[in-house]
Parts: C-alpha cells; sequence; structure tokens
C-alpha cells in the first residue's frame, strides 16, 4: 500500500501539477493520502505525520506493508524522528520578523542565538527568520526544543529505505519532459480554476511549481513558452535541492541506487524487501 509523502501531492488542487497517480496506477495498488487535503488548508510537516502515522497503523492492521513515496525530506523526517514540541508562535512576533529584511534579522539571531546564527546561510532568509522568532517568542533556542523532539516511528518499525539518485543529465531531461506533458494534460485550467477560489498567495498550495509561472500567463504577464520554460527550470532547480538533500542528509547505510529505475525495476526492489502493496 503506498502512502503519499510529498508536501505537494497531498493538496487535492493539483492532481495534474502534483503529478498525484493514475486512476490506473491507483488500480495497481492502494494509494493513501493523495489529495487528500484541501489547498486553503495549509499541511504542516506535523500534520502530515499525524496523518501518516494513522494509515500506517491502519496498513498494518490489515497485514500489509506501508510503502511510503515522496520527496520531502521534512515531512520523513518528522515521522520517523519525531519533531520538536515548540509552542505556536506570537502572531506579532511573527508579524514583525517576517517584515524585518533578513540582515536585521541575522544580526539580532547573532545576539540571541549565536549557534544558529553561524550554522544558517546569510542569505537563508525563511529558516533565519523561524529561528528568531522562536527566540523570541518562546525565551528558548531552537535547538534547545529540537532535543525534545518527540512522536517519531523510528524505533518502531522495521524501516528500509530506497533512495533514488538517477544521472543528473536523465533527471532533469524527464523533469522538463514532464512539466510539457502536464501542459497537454489540461494544467493551465487547474491553475485557472485554483485561482478563482481567491486563495491566499502565501498559501503552500499557490506556491506549487507551475502555480505563479502559469498564473503569470493567465494574466497576460507572458508568453505560454515563457512560463513552460520557467516552471521547467523551477523544476530542476527543485530537483537539485531534492537530489542534494537525500545524497547526503539520510543515514549513511540508507541504499542509494544511482541508475535510472523504471517501475518494474523499483517494483522487484520493493520485493526484495519483503513489501507487498
Amino acid at each position: 500500500m503506498i502512502v503519499n509523502a510529498d508536501a505537494t501531492q497531498i493538496y487535492r488542487d493539483l492532481p495534474i501539477l502534483s503529478a498525484a497517480p493514475t486512476a490506473e496506477e491507483r488500480s495497481r495498488a492502494d494509494h493513501r493520502l493523495f489529495g487528500a487535503q484541501d489547498g486553503a488548508l495549509p499541511c504542516s510537516a506535523a500534520d502530515w505525520a499525524q496523518m501518516a502515522r494513522a494509515e500506517i497503523a491502519d496498513i498494518y492492521a490489515c497485514g500489509q506493508t506501508p510503502i511510503l513515496v515522496g520527496g520531502t525530506g521534512l515531512y520523513l523526517r518528522t515521522l520517523i524522528d519525531g519533531i520538536a514540541p515548540v509552542p505556536s508562535i506570537d502572531p506579532e512576533v511573527r508579524r514583525k520578523v517576517r517584515e524585518t529584511p533578513v540582515e536585521e534579522n541575522r544580526a539580532k539571531l547573532e545576539a540571541l542565538d549565536p549557534d544558529s546564527a553561524a550554522r544558517l546561510k546569510p542569505a537563508d532568509s525563511a529558516r533565519i527568520a523561524r529561528a528568531l522568532e522562536v527566540r523570541l517568542s518562546t525565551g528558548r533556542t531552537l535547538a534547545e526544543w529540537q532535543v525534545e523532539k518527540s512522536g517519531g516511528i523510528g524505533d518502531q518499525v522495521d524501516l528500509k529505505a530506497l533512495i533514488l539518485l538517477p544521472p543528473r543529465d536523465w533527471l532533469y531531461a524527464r523533469c522538463d519532459e514532464r512539466f510539457a506533458r502536464m501542459v497537454d494534460e489540461g494544467a493551465v485550467a487547474e491553475v485557472e480554476a485554483l485561482l478563482a477560489r481567491g486563495l491566499d498567495h502565501d498559501l503552500p498550495v499557490m506556491r506549487a511549481i507551475g502555480v505563479g509561472e502559469l498564473s503569470g500567463y493567465l494574466r497576460g504577464e507572458t508568453s505560454l513558452d515563457e512560463a513552460i520554460a520557467a516552471a521547467q527550470q523551477a523544476t530542476r532547480n527543485y530537483a537539485k535541492r531534492q537530489y542534494t538533500w537525500f545524497a547526503h542528509q539520510p543515514p549513511a547505510e540508507w541504499p542509494r541506487f544511482t541508475d535510472p529505475l523504471d517501475v518494474d525495476r523499483i517494483g522487484a526492489a520493493l520485493a526484495l524487501l519483503g513489501a507487498r502493496p
């Protein structure tokens, strides 16, 4: 049984742009947590991990093996290792931090949490803001909270991992081909329907790759070819970040596969691990 671990495929608004499983693919195995969330409701890593734990327990109860598939490393890390119990951030603190230039936030972080400031890249505005707002709102550093991680299932399951790291040229060509196919399959109409909902532009579903680029085309700001090229570049950039994360962040003993694997070969590899879809 397949369990989604992708932060975009969780939303039902983008079946095309998220490359959600097709009807034929779903007929080959039970799929869980694909299109499970409305785009108006942001799904955090903690939210997903809670849903995934329930699905995994249900799959085990059915005597089957859950197969987690997806490229959102934070989702997987939260499920396996747990998450720090950081309290909700004071809205006013968050507003002020998010409205402040990254240089000023970094200077404040160096004074209040020098270890985090030294670890983060100067241009990493999102992580700098997160570390600073946690320190200002809770009085403790993010690292202090993270030592109290809880809720992980890594020590409760027999985990077997497959990390796919195919040749980059092959991967990037597939990214380009896939986005062109998405447009042929109706991605423009999908984005048009999403925009018609009038959702907050800061929602994760609105920041999905392809939404911004095709929105520009729909507003008459770019040609369709320009929008496709921009989205293909964004996809390749994201694939590069994912590739780097999965190459270095998971445990060294997790096997890495560097040759392209088609569906049948992946199925054979899973069978060797004792997985039953």
